[in-house]
Order: C-alpha cells, then sequence, then structure tokens
C-alpha cells in the first residue's frame, strides 16, 4: 500500500444517489526485466452509499442474539439521531481488464498514459502507479482513499435532503 501513489485523480467524487463507474489505469514495474511496465486498465463500480443507522444496524446484528443484546438495540434506536454510518459496495469486475506490457523507461510510460487520458477528459478517470505482485491492493487502497475523500460531500448531500 504504501507503494501506491495516484498520479490523477478523478476529478469528481463519488456520486452519492447512483452508481459511480472508475476508470483506472495502473501502472507497475517489472523489478526483474529493466524498462519493461505493466498498464492494467478497467473499471471501479462503486455503489451508491447506503445509510445505516442505528436502527438498522441493531436489526442486521440481532439476529442469533439475546435479550441483552435486543435492549442494545433499542438503545441505540433512541440514539440515532446522534450517530450513522455510511456503507459503500464496491465491484471490480476483472473481465472488463485490459493488461498490457510497455518496453520503455517506467516514468515515460507513466507520463504517457497520464497524457492519454488528460486528452480523454473523463472526470472520473485515474493514474495510479503501483507494486505489480500487489496491483490488487493498490486497487484497494485506491478505493478506499477515493471514499475517504467523497464521504463529507455525500453526509452533507444526505444531510441537505433530510435523511440524516
Amino acid at each position: 500500500m504504501e507503494n501506491t501513489r495516484v498520479v490523477l485523480s478523478p476529478q469528481n467524487r463519488l456520486a452519492t444517489f447512483g452508481t459511480t463507474v472508475l476508470n483506472y489505469h495502473l501502472v507497475t514495474e517489472d523489478m526483474d526485466i529493466a524498462n519493461e511496465s505493466r498498464v492494467r486498465e478497467g473499471t471501479i463500480h462503486a455503489e451508491r452509499p447506503e445509510i445505516i443507522t442505528p436502527m438498522n444496524m441493531a436489526r442486521l446484528l440481532l439476529e442469533g442474539f439475546g435479550d441483552e443484546a435486543q435492549g442494545y438495540a433499542d438503545y441505540l434506536s433512541r440514539q440515532s439521531k446522534h450517530f450513522s454510518f455510511l456503507k459503500y459496495g464496491f465491484c471490480i469486475r476483472k473481465n472488463e481488464i485490459q493488461v498490457y506490457e510497455v518496453h520503455e523507461p517506467f516514468e515515460s510510460v507513466v507520463d504517457k498514459i497520464k497524457e492519454r487520458v488528460v486528452e480523454k477528459n473523463d472526470p472520473m478517470s485515474a493514474v495510479l502507479v503501483g507494486v505489480d505482485d500487489a496491483w490488487e491492493v493498490c486497487l484497494l487502497k485506491f478505493m478506499f482513499d477515493t471514499v475517504a475523500a467523497s464521504a463529507g460531500g455525500h453526509i452533507t448531500d444526505f444531510k441537505n435532503r433530510g435523511l440524516l
């Protein structure tokens, strides 16, 4: 995760009331072969965030629990105006991933991919740099960082609509 770097971030945050499709371009360097990079291009589908209130959370947690848990669930329900959580769902469709190798210096490959993505002017595209062996971890880090960057706006949107 420490070696994951976002070279070009999506211009927009994740949608609050719909599904967002993020287009990623992940460039990794082959550590065994000089001047060989691997580029993976694909999509991440971020489902709309859901509000998990203490009342809903209590319902989720109660299956198979006893009276004490029910008492705590009742307490949570009475405190619902004090806290809520957002639940995010993601789907990485690996069948849409294109993988190809480029035989050029690593930074040159990164620069060319970035230029190509900027030219497309897609506000939901990102260019990432990471480690080849752990490329999926790079995507997970990117997804969590994208959620963190979007969550504040989602909470505001939900509050503005009276949902929180």
